[in-house]
């Protein structure tokens, strides 16, 4: 009786998750959006101009267009989506408090839920819910930025001026040529396509762990995609080799499968040898995507230089060329994968990490693991601080697992300017604190928060670098009372 009410219950969530995610959430004081003004031949103004079209920054775009303002997407990449939808990282990581409650809030949690019930897990339910998003929202794909003005603007903190982002002229893959100005420009790249061209102090990577000369950066990830896959199998298998400690010792540590979700077996995947020096096969992170098939976040890929598309397409290439050796080697060693098939490739790669820029403040390890609160809090953060690896800290280290913890809208203002904003792994993080910052569900509540706040805020004319610890007080309270985001504690 149980277990029937429990597939009761769960059917009941997903046909609700279903209904949510095709409607589309019209929040407090939804307006039109206004037309852009001309500022000029060739030259158009914004109120929100995204770079980049990772779904942190996205999420941005949305609640700031969901408020009245005008808001453009221009895209340096093909086809937009990015580590979501392009890179086809559907291993959802969910960050908890120390009580194992979820942190997830927002327009992700809709996603989230579905992903619970089974009913998000291949890719086309993902295209669908990240299109959502899209809607009526103009979004150019395959541009090029030629050329950045900055200009000072007014006086910030004591002793120091601010500058701002006057404008970005870029060229479309037609070859046509325009300029846009706007109120807020938004870094939302993997690549730092915007911050890269605005002479910003780089924080330092993972070189700083061991003192290294020259940056250093966790691998990219190709996702592997199998099918054919018989669940129940590896379910059973690993129950069968129970307790714990027993299953841990035979696959390795943090080994453990459900009707769901494996990760582990790093015994079995660190004794493969990779046929190229550029890749390594780490423990699996899969997630049962349903009817036979398998998503894996597990082959890493070091060196990648995601601003070179050569060396994108290069890694891409390896990833592809490398997958069906590492089927054959699943099948002779990973229950339930004896009749296993490839079930397609991904044309991009999971990128965690690259370039950061200092911003206004700058997370650091000892807020996590003291669980600071800040005054102008934009999301709430507590996965583990976890790094992966490169070449020279080859298996990836972890630091600890913070309770919950606050990340300042000031992590998200780009030092220096007043109008230049960063979105999704462009946080400014310290790199043991980036280690836990960076999974998607944290940096994209700051996203759509910030946009709420852009979209509440700018029509009272208060800037964000203006805004004040009472003005938070105030912020805090509509988005807890009208978005359910609750940032305060």
């Amino acid at each position: 009786m149980i277990n029937r009410r429990s597939k009761f219950f769960r059917y009941c969530l997903a046909l609700l998750t279903a209904a949510l995610m095709l409607h589309v959430y019209s929040p407090s004081g939804a307006a039109a959006p206004k037309r852009a003004d001309s500022c000029g031949v060739g030259c158009t103004r914004y109120d929100v101009v995204v770079v980049g079209s990772e779904i942190e920054g996205v999420l941005l775009a949305k609640s700031a267009h969901d408020l009245g303002l005008n808001v453009l997407i221009l895209d340096p990449r093909s086809k937009p989506g990015g580590e979501l939808i392009q890179g086809q990282m559907l291993v959802l990581d969910e960050p908890n408090d120390n009580k194992k409650r979820s942190l997830v809030q927002g327009e992700l949690k809709t996603l989230y839920d579905g992903y619970k019930a089974g009913l998000v897990r291949k890719p086309a339910a993902f295209e669908r819910y990240f299109n959502r998003l899209l809607r009526g929202i103009p979004l150019k794909s395959g541009i090029a930025i030629e050329a950045v003005e900055t200009s000072p603007r007014e006086e910030g903190k004591p002793g120091r001026s601010l500058k701002s982002l006057k404008s970005l002229t870029y060229r479309t893959t037609e070859g046509s040529k325009y300029t846009v100005q706007a109120e807020y420009f938004v870094e939302n790249t993997d690549f730092n396509a915007l911050t890269g061209k605005l002479n910003g102090r780089r924080i330092p990577g993972m070189e700083s762990l061991y003192k290294g000369k020259k940056p250093d950066y966790m691998a990219a990830t190709y996702m592997l995609k199998f099918k054919n896959i018989d669940w129940k199998a590896l379910h059973q298998a690993v129950l069968d080799d129970y307790p714990l400690t027993h299953v841990r010792e035979k696959y390795g540590s943090n080994t453990y499968v459900d009707w769901d979700f494996a990760t582990g077996f790093s015994n079995l995947t660190y004794n493969y040898k990779p046929r190229d020096s550029q890749l390594m096969l780490r423990g699996l992170n899969a997630t049962y995507q349903q009817d036979g098939e398998v998503i894996i976040n597990s082959l890493l890929i070091y060196d990648v230089d995601p601003a070179n598309p050569k060396s994108v397409a290069a890694a891409v290439a390896k990833g592809k060329a490398e997958a069906p050796y590492i089927l054959e080697y699943l099948r002779k060693h990973i229950p339930g994968f004896a009749k296993a098939k490839l079930n397609g490739y991904p044309e991009y790669l999971y990128i965690r990490d690259y370039n950061r820029y200092e911003t206004e403040y700058v997370l650091d390890y000892p807020d996590l693991m003291s669980g600071r609160m800040f005054w102008d809090n934009v999301t709430i953060g507590g996965y583990p601080v976890d790094l992966q690896a490169t070449r020279i800290v080859k298996k990836g280290i972890g630091y600890g697992k913070p309770d919950r913890y606050g990340i300042p809208l000031r992590s998200f203002e780009l030092k220096n300017y007043d109008n230049v904003l960063v979105a999704g792994k462009n946080v400014g993080a310290a790199i043991k604190a980036y280690g836990s910052a960076r999974i998607i569900p944290t940096t994209a509540l700051a996203g759509e928060t910030i946009g709420i706040i852009l979209g509440r805020e700018l029509k009272d004319g208060k800037r964000l670098h203006e805004l004040t610890p009472a003005d938070f007080k105030r912020i805090h309270r509509y988005l807890e009372k009208e978005y359910h985001i609750r940032l305060a504690r």
